[in-house]
């Protein structure tokens, strides 16, 4: 995987974060969601690559990242503090504006970066998923059913900890598997990666504190914004057709309540989109950010 890559170790306030590093040309970041790491570019990488300098680490508290205990507040996985990790990152590999498209969880650290460092970010794709605020805020039976683990991960420590602990490896079957595609996506080489980083303890733990803030802090700094504050740089919305963002939203409908200028599209696929289409994906990434 990553062929031609290089890792780099970079250390971004309390949270050293592990990166590839890769390509030539303008500068590339792409974040990751749960409960993944940046292996799921690991099929788009190289084509992004012949464009561009391509950025793939691994969020705060996941793959080979820090992973600092949460705090009360769950402020520390807040998707600004996550952004900000992110930001201090490029700055360090002489990046100072960048283009960035970010998966599930890395879409929602990309809005918040996009919200909170506009200078620095150019371009914004979000790999399927609407903002969190309205997510929660449209809440029904159908959503609810699908993205159980929204509000199973935030029950309080270490409740979801020891329960996902017990049996690492069927609950990550279970939640990656128990889609439009199954498991066969992430074979032959990510899913054993993914297996790997989440049968870590430190791993489970700081993923629900993702998901802790996602509900608590991030909600509060999405309230804030609301209204007040849009994404203006250019965004893309890919999603899957088969999944839950096409079934429960409008997809860009609803970005347009939070960005200026707002374009995308569903693929032929589910939630993985980088590792289910990921030709398709390569596509629709070059043409927007070339």
């Amino acid at each position: 995987m990553f062929e031609g890559f290089r890792i780099e170790r970079i250390p971004a306030g309390e949270a050293e974060i592990n990166a590839r590093v890769g390509g030539s040309g303008p500068p590339l970041l792409l974040l990751h969601g749960y409960p993944q790491t940046h292996v799921m570019w690991r099929k788009v990488a190289a084509p992004l690559a012949g464009r561009f300098t391509v950025v793939a680490p691994d969020l705060r508290g996941y793959g080979d990242s820090g992973k600092p205990p949460g705090l009360p507040d769950h402020a520390n996985y807040s998707k600004r503090a996550m952004a900000r990790d992110q930001v201090e990152v490029m700055r360090a590999l002489g990046f100072e504006r960048f283009a960035v498209a970010g998966h599930d969880r890395g879409g929602r650290v990309a809005h918040r970066m996009a919200l909170d460092h506009p200078a620095a970010v150019a371009r914004l794709a979000v790999l399927d998923i609407i903002p969190t605020r309205t997510m929660y805020a449209r809440t029904d039976r159908t959503f609810a059913k699908a993205y159980y683990h929204w509000f199973f991960l935030i029950q309080q420590a270490p409740f979801p900890e020891r329960l996902i602990g017990a049996d690492p490896e069927a609950y990550l079957r279970h939640h990656m598997g128990d889609r439009y595609a199954g498991l066969a996506p992430f074979e032959p080489d990510g899913w054993p990666e993914y297996l790997r980083c989440f049968r870590d303890p430190t791993t489970i733990h700081a993923t629900c504190e993702d998901y802790r803030a996602a509900e608590s802090v991030d909600l509060a700094h999405d309230e804030a914004d609301f209204g007040r504050r849009r994404v203006e740089c250019p965004l893309l919305a890919l999603w899957g057709k088969y999944g839950v963002i096409e079934r429960c939203f409008d997809a860009l409908a609803d970005w347009r309540e939070y960005a200026a200028d707002v374009r995308g599209r569903a693929l032929d696929c589910g939630h993985y989109l980088a590792e289910e289409r990921p030709a398709e994906t390569a596509a629709a990434l070059l043409e927007f950010f070339a």
